[in-house]
């Protein structure tokens, strides 16, 4: 299977991480750029400073019986990147966004894990539309006038609990596999509070995969998601909610459509519905 723009890698991109001249298959989900051959995945890396930090970091995290990831494979050479290609060891196992209790719970494990770790001074220096929509969110700085991104903004409040590195893309990057601890994957970092991140994974969880909105408070008060303050969940998921609206907007893909997908729940953030704003 390919798909038009998304080349596979070379032949020397294959023989760098050791994998000779077998055919790669592209694998389905993300952007149409990912591709297995044998037992590694090839995806191109994107940034380079954040690339071999993240394989350098994630070739050394102790993995628990919560959470693993996939471990960074090196080239023939020891270095991480070949041509704009990074590998990783294939884990067997499938998403599962509705499974949001357990994703939170393998983010949870994964947060703990890298708890520790400094911050990166590549974050400051991220230019895509997510770290950017992230910014603005966390910032001073005004954000885009949009009526939906008006009434989220108008609605923001301090943050208290802590920052630390994090997994901004939690919901459709955990694999699960019968017998084997929950796979976090494709790690997109940022610096922020832990319950950001499940906020937004479960923002995702209901705009996108029919999770009713009336789990969110139950969601916010899980044991392995409630180490930071609990009474700072509605605001994180009001943040979440506007982080999402604002990555489409910098994307150019918000639209009609999108607006009735996040508008309903923006409307129960901002009205205190099913008790997901009790401040």
């Amino acid at each position: 299977m390919t798909v038009p723009g998304a080349p596979p890698p070379s032949a020397a991109v294959l023989r760098a991480f050791g994998v000779g001249e077998r055919r790669p298959l592209l694998l389905p989900g993300g952007e149409g750029t990912t591709w297995r051959a044998d037992s590694i995945v090839l995806r191109p890396h994107g940034d380079v400073r954040e690339a071999r930090w993240r394989s350098a970091t994630l070739a050394r995290l102790a993995h628990t019986a919560r959470f693993r990831t996939p471990r960074p494979v090196p080239s023939a050479d020891g270095g991480w990147l070949v041509d704009g290609w990074e590998a990783w060891a294939w884990l067997p196992g499938a998403t599962d966004p509705t499974r949001v209790e357990d994703v939170l719970a393998a983010g949870a494990a994964f947060h703990r894990a890298v708890a520790h770790l400094p911050r990166p001074a590549f974050l400051d220096l991220a230019d895509d539309p997510w770290s950017r929509a992230d910014r603005l969110v966390w910032g001073p700085e005004a954000l885009p006038s949009e009526p939906l991104l008006d009434r989220l903004a108008a609605g923001f409040h301090p943050v208290g609990a802590r920052s630390q590195l994090v997994h901004r893309d939690l919901l459709g990057n955990v694999l699960f596999a019968p017998g084997e601890p929950p796979t976090v994957f494709d790690w997109a970092p940022t610096w922020r509070p832990v319950g950001f991140a499940a906020a937004v994974a479960a923002v995702d969880a209901v705009c996108w995969h029919g999770v009713p909105i009336g789990r969110l408070p139950t969601l916010g008060q899980l044991p392995t998601v409630a180490e930071w303050s609990v009474s700072e969940w509605p605001q994180l998921l009001v943040r979440a909610l506007a982080f999402r609206v604002l990555v489409l907007q910098l994307l150019g893909a918000w639209d009609d459509d999108q607006a009735a997908h996040h508008r309903p729940l923006a409307e129960a953030l901002l009205s205190g519905a099913a008790g997901t704003l009790d401040a």
